[in-house]
């Protein structure tokens, strides 16, 4: 018997060394996380019995943390900021192209908005919901905390071409998914996020300039408002080989697949787009001179 319980013992070690083993952590980027990252470490999971660990934070402690290899690898929207020492070492692989997209109170009278009126939104221009054909009625605006988090970041270079532009709301948040689950439960109020997360809510999604943000409008570059989304890693992680294999993972018929399920495009299925993100600068350049 006690032969038995030791044999059973050391199994039952051997077991938790090898899941040691065989998990890296992610944290960042809270719309990756949401969009497709459970579904890809699930796949992962299934396709090389290598477990992911996922938590949020948004797109700096995506990139901070994977610099300071706090976590094995990352999420995130943005580049790292030039002269940042905390982002030195991050190494970014871009995945999917993911669009920002105005959502609303599922019950909003209200369908579409130009990109012009989303400018003058977050500059307090944009104040009651007739000024988009609406009721007579207050716009409860909500926005995200600080000037790098992803979603304010894209904000401020794909519409105002000013990466200190301040910004007008009714509220802040301090990350993605506490400002979606406001607009879900919150009557009058819009704000910006991720389209592959803000299809997950119980939410409205307006048109931009009259397109909706679908895969084709995406892919092609015809919805104005997109960015990529990146993964993460640091050269210097033991568990660099792992995160690598993810990333080929990712880039397989099987990864891009996942993306497309959740409303992503997969980063090789629009390179078209790389070149289109200039056109995206200097429209948020001629916008600011002229308004």
């Amino acid at each position: 018997m006690i032969r038995k319980l030791a044999v059973a013992g050391l199994l039952g070690l051997m077991t938790n060394l090898a899941y040691a083993e065989t998990t890296i952590s992610w944290a960042g980027c809270g719309i990756s996380r949401n969009a497709f990252m459970e579904e890809l470490a699930e796949a992962f999971k299934n396709e090389t019995g290598i477990n992911i660990d996922l938590v949020g934070g948004g797109a700096t402690r995506g990139i901070r943390e994977t610099a300071s290899m706090g976590a094995d690898m990352g999420g995130t929207c943005r580049l790292p900021l030039d002269g940042e020492a905390a982002e030195v070492g991050a190494y970014l692989e871009p995945v999917a192209w993911d669009a920002l997209v105005v959502m609303v109170h599922k019950d909003t009278p209200v369908d579409n908005i130009t990109l012009e009126q989303v400018r003058d939104m977050f500059l307090g221009r944009l104040t009651n919901w007739n000024q988009l054909g609406g009721p007579d009625m207050p716009m409860q605006v909500f926005a995200r905390q600080g000037k790098i988090s992803g979603v304010g970041h894209a904000k401020r270079r794909l519409i105002y071409a000013n990466m200190e532009q301040e910004f007008t709301a009714t509220r802040f948040f301090p990350s993605s998914g506490p400002l979606e689950r406001a607009i879900e439960e919150t009557p009058w109020s819009i704000g910006v996020t991720g389209i592959s997360s803000a299809q997950k809510r119980d939410v409205k999604i307006l048109k931009l300039d009259g397109l909706e943000p679908n895969y084709d409008n995406i892919r092609s570059g015809a919805y104005t408002l997109y960015r990529p989304l990146y993964v993460v890693s640091n050269p210097n992680n033991p568990k660099i080989n792992e995160v690598q294999q993810f990333v080929r993972f990712v880039g397989t018929r099987q990864g891009r697949a996942v993306i497309r399920q959740n409303g992503c495009v997969p980063y090789t299925d629009a390179l078209a787009l790389i070149m289109k993100q200039l056109d995206q600068e200097r429209r948020a350049r001629d916008m600011g001179l002229y308004n």
